[in-house]
């Protein structure tokens, strides 16, 4: 069989191609050269690339076979990902890769700004000894205020520390305890303003922080401040900036990020007391090997039918370690319950029960419905386009969650509601020490069966002869029964049988066993996902 294609876009660091393996076809082209990258995409089932390429709708529409497109960084400006999420294709970036590099940047801006480093150094290498006119200042015992104590936040809060500057911070999301871990005191933007030395920038842009530092803000600073932006360019409003630098309300400030990029003309840029670098917060060596890295991972699991924990356009978070292995259980769970549904649906519940339900247990939906709709849909399904199609077909999705697991430490439960109210319920869970994934309930059966990749589900009523009947039909057409379990209620009553078998059951003889049992309900479903 022919590998999977990976096409590179644009210059990754060597490392990426070693982590993605043997296993993959690689190829190359030029992301920025249109015509080539639509040329080359075609038969593409990964697309890796920085920031130049321009993976927009088109792009995707035009690789057919596109599976994930990886974004060797952070930013994600040059990707549409709502377009991508429609085509069912994985977005995935390297969110952590840059962190310290972004972190060290600003550090380094700002003691740029504050020891006038640059102009200093113009100065010399012009033959000017300047020493009187450069004086700059000490950070020490001087106020610095972070706006976003996120993760570069952070760790600009934890190396500036070292410098002995008193930290405060703004970020509505923080709890002040947790900040306080770091040495920081959390407080408005406004009170920030006014109180720092020196200010930094660490938020992503948003409609909401999009020039949240303007005009009126820059009122409330001392003349004295100097403003560091490597976060996001249109954070800070570049021309509110320059006016109060003009104006003297505003010391300095240390910019490697801008409204609009490329910038190269910026009248920020004739202020001496400006330094400004063209986005230099990733270009570490350092840096874009982890993201290579990091996305290199990312398109192994994708390509490989898993659950990316950095795919962008999968809402499914940070997976635990108890719930991981739950994760496929609760994707086979979703293909039987829709192998034994029989009709359209009206809606899917997903519990999770036992000690899980403390945890973050969102891919347990996100994995049982990509199941459910496997099983309901002739169109490719992945973990990025499952809810899309079930929102497309009118299916309400719901999860829920109970500390009592019954009987099990741990239960999944998939539900599907029928348009006409009947519900079909399937339960699993994960047993001993490698994880068995078993089937412990259907309906209101129990039962104790291994998931298997051939499997075969039997309600009847309770008679003798109909497990010597399912084994004739199941031999005569060369169907070896692995396991067999009969479950119900009361004698007479309704029985249920599941059975595991070696291989798919034909048709034919599915509905022949339903026929000479007179079942109920009866399916095989095939689990070789």
């Amino acid at each position: 069989m022919s590998k999977p294609v990976v096409l590179i876009a644009e210059e990754l660091s060597p490392a990426t191609v070693e982590a993605l393996g043997p296993d993959f076809e690689i190829r190359h082209c030029d992301g920025a050269n249109r015509d080539e990258l639509l040329a080359a995409i075609g038969d593409a089932d990964a697309l890796l690339v920085r920031s130049a390429t321009q993976v927009d709708a088109e792009a995707i529409a035009a690789g057919k076979s596109l599976k994930v497109v990886a974004r060797a960084g952070v930013g994600l400006d040059n990707v549409d990902v709502k377009a991508a999420t429609q085509a069912g294709v994985m977005v995935v970036n390297a969110p952590t890769s840059n962190i310290v590099s972004a972190a060290e940047l600003a550090v380094a801006l700002l003691l740029s700004v504050a020891r006038n480093v640059v102009p200093a150094n113009i100065a010399l290498k012009n033959g000017e000894w300047k020493r009187s006119k450069y004086n700059g200042v000490e950070l020490s015992e001087k106020t610095v205020g972070i706006v976003g104590l996120g993760r570069i936040g952070v760790l600009v809060a934890q190396r500036l520390a070292a410098f002995g500057v008193k930290l405060i911070a703004y970020d509505p999301y923080v709890q002040p305890a947790r900040a306080a871990q770091y040495g920081v005191r959390m407080m408005p933007l406004d009170d920030l303003l006014r109180e720092s030395d020196f200010i930094t920038v660490h938020l992503p842009k948003t409609a909401e922080t999009a020039g949240l530092i303007g005009e009126e803000q820059l009122r409330l600073v001392k003349p004295s401040v100097y403003v560091i932006n490597a976060a996001r360019g249109g954070i800070v409003d570049e021309q509110a900036l320059f006016a109060a630098i003009s104006e003297g309300r505003v010391a300095g400030a240390g910019l490697d990020v801008y409204a609009k990029e490329p910038c190269t003309d910026s009248p920020l840029f004739a202020l001496e007391s400006v330094v400004a670098t063209p986005h230099l917060g990733a270009s570490t060596d350092e840096a874009q090997e982890k993201a290579g890295i990091a996305v290199a991972k990312s398109v192994r699991q994708a390509l490989a039918g898993e659950l990316v924990p950095d795919a962008v356009n999968v809402q499914g978070g940070i997976i635990a370690e108890d719930v991981r292995p739950l994760v496929a259980v609760a994707e086979k769970l979703g293909v039987i319950a829709a192998g034994l549904v029989g009709g359209a649906l009206q809606r899917v519940d997903v519990e999770a029960r036992g000690e899980i339900a403390e945890l973050d247990v969102r891919v347990l939906e996100l994995a049982a419905l990509k199941g459910v709709m496997q099983g309901l849909v002739h169109d490719p399904v992945s973990y990025v386009n499952a809810p899309v199609l079930a929102q497309q077909r009118g299916v309400e999705v719901a999860l829920t969650t109970d500390l009592d697991g019954g009987d099990h430490r741990n239960l999944v439960r998939v539900r599907l509601t029928r348009n006409d109210g009947s519900v079909v319920s399937v339960a699993g869970t994960v047993t001993g020490k490698r994880n068995i994934a078993e089937v412990v309930e259907v309906d209101e059966f129990d039962v104790d069966v291994p998931i298997s990749e051939h499997m075969v589900f039997l309600r009847y009523h309770d008679r003798p002869g109909v497990v010597a009947t399912v084994g004739r039909i199941l031999g005569d057409n060369q169907v070896n029964i692995g396991g067999m379990q009969v479950s119900r209620q009361r004698v007479g009553g309704d029985a249920l049988s599941v059975l595991t078998v070696d291989d798919a059951v034909p048709a034919a003889a599915m509905d022949a066993i339903v026929k000479e049992i007179g079942a109920h309900t009866g399916g095989s479903v095939d689990l070789t996902l």
